[in-house]
């Protein structure tokens, strides 16, 4: 079978392009840019061509699969439709694995790779060995974001963007949190449980809903007798705290989801904790390390945060972790609409919770995500100048912000950089290994 990805350098379409990988298919793609998730897929002998051409699609091509974020209007797409090739979403194409397997689907605003990380974790200690779609790269999977697992287990991250978790029917769904988010999209918080509401009714005949039982909103949803809650208030929580390797408030919760649903997998509270244990963190996920910039070793934290909610989480976290240091925070906003949408949440966290010097660098623009120019209303310069404190200052560029930074990094600070854009490539600038 021959299976053409348009956007697989993306972490979720790369990892479905990994399991048709190991199941033998022939895999061609394209991408916008070159990536380093597309430099690995090519090492494996997949085949991928730069940008969008309607020549890029192989004549043969028995399945087309698309990220969501590519636009109709795309070459690539059209000419398949013109030869009638099947074409499946990236939600759709996973949503039919979903269907042949036992199903473990990880939901929610925030914390959705860190729980569905630890539960994969868990699952392998327990013996269970699943299969593993995740939206990061894992250290401990050979293939970053896939592992290939030889039981009827599948385990994936279940998205509510433009409601992709509509597509899938799982066995079991962990719920983590429910939030204001992807307003891009939801009109509201009302509309966003409404389609939550949907996404449940999805559960396949006898599953189970693993949800957290101190989230407000979460207990907004219509929960039925197959929802089974967690909760911090339990003493489970101080044997997690005892074996937990990552940091932070907010991973004991997504580290307590992967508990509960180890016992639902009748895996025992030995194997689940040795679990949690093992499991090192994710990338850009609080991903901790030491580097030297200039000659200068400092402390450097690389993390997804882009929601205010996952920001203030982040920075209350380095706040505790490393309160002796001077810190340094560098920070890309996350497309128009939804910095737009979230400005006011975003004013308020970097006014009341920063922790030091803080560079806000030009909004990342998604391509294919943004409905309308957005520009005018919002821009980093305007929510600098809003959030109105001497300690945040606005440079437009990667390469002006890490030419600031090596100036002013002193030996033993600490440096976050966050965000869900290409920021993390700041890493390389610094430590003077490349070029944007």
């Amino acid at each position: 079978m021959n299976i053409h990805l348009i956007g697989i350098g993306g972490i979720g379409v790369s990892g479905l392009a990994l399991y048709y990988l190991s199941r033998g298919f022939n895999i061609t793609g394209s991408d916008i840019s070159e990536s380093e998730i597309t430099k690995d897929l090519k090492r494996k002998g997949v085949k991928i061509f730069p940008g969008h051409l309607e020549k890029n699609l192989p004549p043969k091509t028995d399945l087309l699969v698309y990220s969501p974020a590519v636009r109709e209007d795309n070459p690539e797409l059209i000419r398949a439709r013109e030869l009638n090739i099947p074409i499946k979403s990236y939600p759709e194409a996973l949503g039919e694995l979903t269907k042949e397997y036992f199903t473990i689907a990880i939901s929610g605003s925030h914390g959705k790779s860190t729980t569905t990380g630890i539960i994969s974790s868990i699952l392998v200690e327990g013996g269970l060995d699943p299969t593993v779609i995740i939206g990061t790269k894992l250290k401990e999977f050979s293939q970053g974001n896939y592992r290939e697992g030889s039981s009827e287990i599948l385990l994936i991250e279940a998205d509510e963007w433009r409601e992709s978790f509509l597509n899938y029917h799982p066995d079991i769904i962990v719920l983590t949190n429910l939030e204001k988010e992807h307003l891009d999209y939801y009109r509201d918080l009302n509309h966003l449980i409404d389609s939550f509401n949907n996404y449940l009714r999805n559960l396949k005949e006898g599953g189970v809903v693993i949800f957290n039982g101190d989230d407000e909103n979460l207990k907004k949803l219509s929960i039925t007798s197959s929802f089974k809650k967690f909760s911090k208030e339990g003493r489970e929580i101080e044997e997690i705290k005892e074996v937990i390797k990552i940091p932070g408030e907010h991973n004991l919760e997504n580290a307590l989801a992967a508990y509960f649903l180890g016992l639902e997998m009748e895996i025992s509270k030995k194997d689940i904790l040795k679990g949690i244990a093992k499991f090192s963190g994710s990338w850009r996920r609080f991903e901790e390390k030491k580097i030297k910039v200039e000659g200068k070793e400092i402390n450097l934290i690389q993390d997804y945060a882009h929601h205010p909610s996952e920001i203030r989480a982040t920075l209350k976290t380095v706040k505790e972790k490393y309160k002796d240091s001077r810190i340094f925070t560098l920070f890309q906003p996350h497309q128009y609409q939804r910095t737009f949408h979230l400005k006011e949440d975003l004013i308020e966290v970097f006014s009341k919770h920063l922790l030091g010097e803080t560079i806000i660098t030009d909004i990342f623009n998604v391509a294919g995500r943004e409905e309308e120019d957005m520009s005018k209303k919002i821009n980093s310069k305007k929510l600098v100048e809003e959030i109105d404190r001497k300690e945040v200052i606005h440079i437009p560029s990667l390469e002006e912000s890490s030419r600031f930074l090596k100036e002013n990094l002193q030996s033993k600070d600490t440096l976050v950089i966050m965000g869900a854009g290409d920021i993390y490539k700041v890493e390389a600038l610094l430590k003077n290994q490349g070029r944007l």
